[in-house]
């Protein structure tokens, strides 16, 4: 059975190169009926920590990205470890060393003095006996020396390296806390993983992760190695480019699922489709399918794709993520109208939840604040006559609907010989306080009968004041 895991580091916000990792991870599983492994590598102590754990556990609930075991977390596997040190001590595969920062400050200096690459010398191998027997150590693994190790990347095709170019890297430090190679290895091994699909800044990891495996006669996964994304311009991502948490981009208005399938496509292809269901990628996913050259962000095209699924998605699927928005900003729900008929007026209108949230605020709000330029360029004399008849043709409506109010505004301008839209934006700016909004006959009916009734009716009674005001002024003038 086929077996992945994801392994982040608690020590920061769930990046988008992350989530991809954990999306080709989790779409191979299900691609072939494996498992799916959630497993938390917190053994940097000083920088991870529990809000770290929870951005990662919630970035990928929200991706729909479930995990089928875990979350598996490393500091609580540390007797393990030390047992696992202890088998490789005894078959002679890894040795303590007692050099001091010092000696080994020491000697890189000289290696690097004689252009050598820096690697320990085994000093402790050949004098094995501590200077005392409370002498600090650390256990490094004992590295072949001749030969070299191959192993086939599912990306970048055959790897092979010089067994010379390896140092003895350190299993276990002087305080006796495993480290990040040595862990990884015993985890993947009792885990039983096939497939470690990560980034290619682990690569040079591989090889020393591959000789701890064999030394403990275990089967060696298949590895895939994923180039880093790049930002627009092709160079190395920038934080403010697009490498921000997971959460961030549901905090701008992104869809889980547009955010997937733009994941997907950044370093997977089939064919020409750029839209894909959560099931076809399952269906379609192929590892040997993972393009080797680095994939460059496009945040035109995720916006394109959010705007697909804000017009495909279940109405009710786009109201539950409305409503996130909405209450973050503060917004009583139950002031308003159905979230579901908010999304079916105004899907074809945005690009991001957060603008469907600011151009529906005003559906929620006591009342609204209109612009004087407004009043004073739209609200002529002949519109104050057209208000008036249309609320009182609108307070006599029985049945509060959009054809009924649609039909209402039409009577009232074919009545007073006027344009429709003449009509149309005061009652629009009266209504939301701006130029732009849906269908009036649509906003109207959002905002029910009594809001849109008092809002036509306070803004007559602001531009008469305004009137006033002027009249006032100009009565004053000597």
């Amino acid at each position: 059975m086929v077996i992945t895991r994801f392994a982040p580091s608690p020590t920061g916000d769930l990046h988008i190169g992350s989530a991809r990792t954990a999306l080709f991870c989790w779409l191979w599983a299900k691609n072939q009926g494996g498992k799916f492994i959630l497993r938390v590598e917190d053994t940097d102590r000083e920088r991870s920590t529990e809000q770290a754990v929870q951005v990662i556990l919630d970035g990928l609930t929200w991706l729909g990205l479930k995990w089928d075991e875990g979350p598996i977390f490393q500091t609580q596997r540390f007797s393990r470890y030390k047992e696992v040190a202890k088998q490789l001590l005894a078959d002679g595969h890894a040795y303590r060393c007692y050099c001091t920062k010092e000696r080994l400050e020491v000697l890189r200096d000289k290696q690097i003095a004689a252009k050598e690459k820096p690697r320990y010398d085994r000093y402790c191998l050949r004098f094995p006996h501590p200077p005392h027997d409370d002498m600090p150590y650390v256990i490094r693994f004992k590295t072949p020396q001749t030969g070299s190790l191959s192993f086939n990347d599912l990306v970048k095709g055959p790897i092979e390296v010089q067994n010379s170019e390896l140092d003895d890297l350190i299993l276990v430090r002087s305080d006796g806390t495993p480290t990040y190679n040595f862990t990884v290895v015993v985890d993947d091994w009792e885990m039983n993983i096939t497939h470690v699909l990560r980034g290619d800044d682990h690569i040079n990891n591989t090889p020393r992760q591959i000789h701890i495996l064999q030394a403990l006669g275990a089967k060696i996964p298949q590895y895939g190695h994923m180039p880093m994304l790049l930002g627009p311009d092709g160079k190395k991502l920038s934080k403010r480019e697009g490498a921000a948490s997971v959460l961030e981009y549901r905090a701008q208005g992104i869809l889980p699922e547009a955010l997937v399938n733009y994941l997907v496509r950044l370093g997977w292809s089939y064919g020409d489709q750029e839209i894909f269901s959560q099931d076809e990628m399952i269906k379609l996913f192929n590892v040997l399918d993972i393009n080797s050259a680095a994939s460059a962000i496009n945040p035109e095209k995720l916006l394109w794709l959010n705007q697909h699924y804000l017009k495909t998605k279940p109405p009710a699927e786009i109201a539950r993520e409305l409503a996130w928005h909405l209450e973050k900003s503060g917004i009583e729900l139950s002031k308003g109208p159905s979230l579901e008929e908010i999304v079916l007026v105004q899907r074809e209108r945005c690009k991001t939840l957060v603008e469907m949230a600011q151009k529906s605020e005003f559906l929620f709000q006591d009342e609204v604040n209109v612009d004087e330029s407004f009043l004073n360029k739209y609200f002529t004399q002949e519109v104050f006559q057209a208000l008036a008849l249309l609320i009182e043709k609108l307070t006599a409506l029985a049945n509060w609907q959009p054809e009924l109010i649609n039909q209402t505004v039409k009577e009232v301008a074919e009545q007073l010989s006027m344009k429709l839209g003449l009509i149309a934006q005061p009652i629009r700016i009266a209504v939301t306080g701006s130029t732009v909004s849906p269908s009036i006959d649509a906003t109207l009916f959002l905002l029910g009968k009594e809001k849109s009734l008092n809002r036509l009716a306070q803004a007559i009674e602001l531009k008469n004041e305004l009137y006033s005001k002027r009249v006032d002024s100009h009565e004053q003038e000597p």
